[in-house]
């Protein structure tokens, strides 16, 4: 295709350019040939014509024929003066209306327009007046109003004939102190409710206050400007009577020149438009067909185009919609696995609500605390009798040093009379010095056993939720939920990416369901650790007989609360599988194996319902114990058997492993872990900063999707549009 062509196109698809109507082409001539002819008016009114530029035209007609009036109004003028011409050329004007337009400036040459006594430019855009429009001297009326300045330039204050001056409409808050120069201005339009110098009450008192009070500012003094018109008026007049006067006559001389000038010259143009226009429209004829010939080209070539686009399009259509359904087959998969792991939930759930032995399991625990805080009576009495001790031990040293010093005094009393008395003195005031600070001493070390106390009190409250089965197993159920409502929130969030509404309602009722149920559970763990709190109130209220190594006894007592068989066992247990259990937190399940003497080769022969027998309900745990067994026999094809491992002698794990291993009471019917394994867990990022991952889970609706930072500031979730009643913080390992 020809670069001729490609142009073509081009202005055919891209020409945007508003064309002016018949009707406003015709006025513009008319008003042009008007303006020409002899004898005419000094005015020349071309408005309302859908110009978007003057005429170049307009500025020799003006130039020429010495135009005293040029009327712009009602066009779509950008600028004034277009390329190519100069603002010179229109030195005659003395009205210049420039008002419903789309100027956004004024050109920097507007300064040379002399004569110019009224500018209007009214309802434009313009942002800035330029500095030259103080040399405009015999200016009487500037109209500035209904566009977008916002302050007057000071050159403004070197108008001395301005006499009305319109600034409403605009967003102006401050006038410039030169405008007190201005001596002639009796008219000052402006928006007073929101001007701020000079204030508003200024303002609104009228003209003759705002020039006053700039005056006030430039220490000048203020008079009417009635004293100062008479010579501006008395200026033109006499301009005018000696225009008149003397070139009268010199003017219609001219004028009649002209017109038989310009009646000779319009024949010879007739004629030579009439020939112009024989050859253009013969040129117009030709350029006709050479167009429809390129116009079928284009059209032809566009229609291929079309035709390759529509097969590429339809290609990727079908790519798209393979991968999109690969992906929902994905997604569908993924919800079959969390629907059947809420249901497990949800059965669990029920299982626990109806289950007798929980609350029993709850009491037997009490009934252990309070029988693990009580402390007996020979315990308090050898705490007493060391204290008692104590006691004696410290007055018979003090009454051995007293003696040694009443002893020394009587020795000295003898040997010299006089140095007895100042040495009693001496000795007086050292004893004054011990007896001062032993008190310090013993109020120290008070102070020191009291904050001893608080934190024994504290450890032991740490280790109390820490051994508190009930209070570990919420724990852990609230931490499988959170897991849950974390998964249905991306499955949520990636089906809304696809489009799909599919199944939208069945998550809804799941993580519904997943909810109350975490709700639930974080009333329970309220519930346990205030009744762990009322325990602790009440041994506190016992510990009042002031004995001091109260919550000592209780923390040793409390560590020591398993039986020395079971804890025996749970030595004799493979180390691997204790580590295991650990990472699966279930060390719960350690006394079972303890007890029953599970081992390795035990369990490759052994199944699910094998261990459910044995009380290890979990299906995570179940199938993990059993895959380890599997591994562990793969790895060590010859065990050691139990009656080697005891003839070898246990192996004594540290301390902080076993204590680690000590489980604590559970439930008879705890939840079934159905969180996803920690290799399947992949963070989400939120949806509001898009940088962070999810932090937070949002109470009642149930969805994660804000980190902590962007969830303060929200009332409502980013998702479902709920309202926000509480907020539950997740913290990943």
């Amino acid at each position: 295709m020809s670069k001729l062509n490609l142009t073509c196109l081009r202005m055919f698809l891209f020409s945007k350019k508003k064309k002016p109507s018949e009707d406003s082409i015709k006025r513009l001539e008319y008003q042009l040939c008007l303006a020409k002819e002899a004898g005419a008016d000094d005015i020349l009114d071309i408005s309302a014509c859908e110009l978007a530029e003057v005429p170049s035209s307009v500025f020799s007609i003006c130039k020429v024929l010495q135009k005293k009036v040029l009327i712009l109004h009602g066009n779509d003028l950008r600028s004034l003066v277009p390329k190519g011409c100069c603002t010179g050329a229109l030195a005659s004007l003395k009205v210049l209306d420039l008002h419903e337009n789309k100027l956004t400036s004024l050109s920097e040459d507007i300064g040379q327009l002399l004569s110019l006594q009224v500018l209007n430019v009214e309802k434009n855009h313009i942002k800035q007046l330029p500095d030259s429009i103080g040399n405009l001297r015999h200016l009487q009326t500037l109209n500035v109003k209904g566009n977008n300045l916002t302050v007057i330039p000071v050159s403004v204050g070197r108008m001395s004939s301005l006499r009305t001056l319109y600034i409403s409409e605009n967003s102006i808050r401050e006038l410039p102190k030169e405008l007190a120069n201005v001596r002639t201005l009796e008219s000052l339009i402006l928006d007073a409710q929101v001007m701020r110098y000079p204030p508003a009450s200024v303002c609104t008192a009228g003209t003759e206050e705002v020039q006053r009070y700039l005056c006030s500012e430039m220490g000048l003094e203020y008079c009417p400007p009635s004293q100062y018109l008479l010579p501006v008026l008395e200026h033109d007049e006499g301009k005018q009577e000696v225009d008149c006067v003397d070139g009268e006559e010199l003017v219609w001389q001219s004028k009649f020149m002209d017109y038989e000038k310009r009646k000779v010259q319009k024949q010879l143009e007739k004629l030579i438009f009439e020939k112009d226009l024989e050859e253009k429209q013969r040129e117009h004829s030709q350029l006709l067909l050479l167009n429809n010939s390129r116009k079928e080209d284009v059209l032809l070539s566009v229609k291929l185009e079309q035709q390759r686009l529509e097969l590429g399009v339809s290609q990727q259509q079908k790519a798209q919609d393979t991968e999109r359904q690969k992906i929902l087959d994905k997604v569908r998969l993924a919800e079959s696995n969390i629907m059947s792991r809420i249901s497990d939930l949800l059965l669990d759930n029920k299982r626990q609500a109806k289950s007798a032995e929980f609350l029993q399991a709850l009491e037997e625990d009490r009934i252990r605390m309070e029988h693990l805080t009580a402390i007996t009576q020979d315990e308090a009495n050898s705490l007493r009798k060391k204290e008692v001790a104590c006691a004696m031990q410290g007055m018979l040293s003090e009454s051995y040093s007293l003696r040694l010093l009443q002893e020394a005094r009587e020795a000295k009393t003898q040997i010299l009379v006089s140095e007895t008395c100042r040495s009693l003195d001496y000795m007086d005031r050292k004893f004054d010095q011990v007896l001062s600070l032993q008190q310090l001493d013993k109020s120290k070390a008070i102070i020191q056993i009291l904050q001893e106390e608080e934190m024994q009190k504290a450890a032991f409250e740490a280790l109390q939720l820490q051994k508190d089965s009930v209070h570990a197993y919420i724990r852990n159920q609230i931490k499988l939920i959170e897991a849950e409502l974390m998964q249905l929130t991306k499955l949520e969030v990636k089906r809304r990416n696809l489009d799909t509404e599919n199944l939208q309602e069945v998550l809804a009722d799941q993580r519904t369901a997943l909810t109350d149920l975490l709700q639930q559970l974080l009333k329970q763990k309220d519930q346990r650790e205030e009744e762990l709190r009322m325990v602790l109130v009440e041994m506190e209220q016992k510990s009042e007989s002031s004995q001091e190594n109260y919550w000592m006894i209780q923390y040793q007592r409390l560590l020591d609360a398993k039986p020395l068989s079971l804890r025996m066992q749970e030595v004799a247990v493979d180390a691997d599988l204790g580590n295991l259990l650990c990472k699966l937190s279930a060390q719960h399940y350690l006394p079972i194996i303890a007890h029953h003497r599970i081992t390795a080769e035990a369990l490759r022969h052994m199944t699910t319902k094998d261990l459910r027998k044995l009380g290890i309900n979990e299906v995570g745990v179940q199938k993990a114990l059993l895959h380890w067994a599997r591994e562990r026999t793969l790895s060590d094809p010859l065990p050691k058997t139990a009656k080697e491992m005891q003839e070898a002698g246990p192996s004594t794990p540290s301390a902080p492993l076993q204590q680690q291993f000590t489980p604590p009471l559970t439930p008879s019917t705890p939840l079934t872990p159905t969180a996803p394994s920690p290799d399947r867990w992949s963070s989400s990022e939120c949806v509001v900063c898009m940088e962070h991952e999810s932090q937070m889970i949002f109470l009642p609706c149930g969805h994660v999707c804000c980190c902590q930072t962007c969830s303060d500031a929200l009332q409502s979730c980013p998702l479902c549009r709920g309202s926000i009643s509480q907020r539950v913080r997740l913290y990943h390992s």
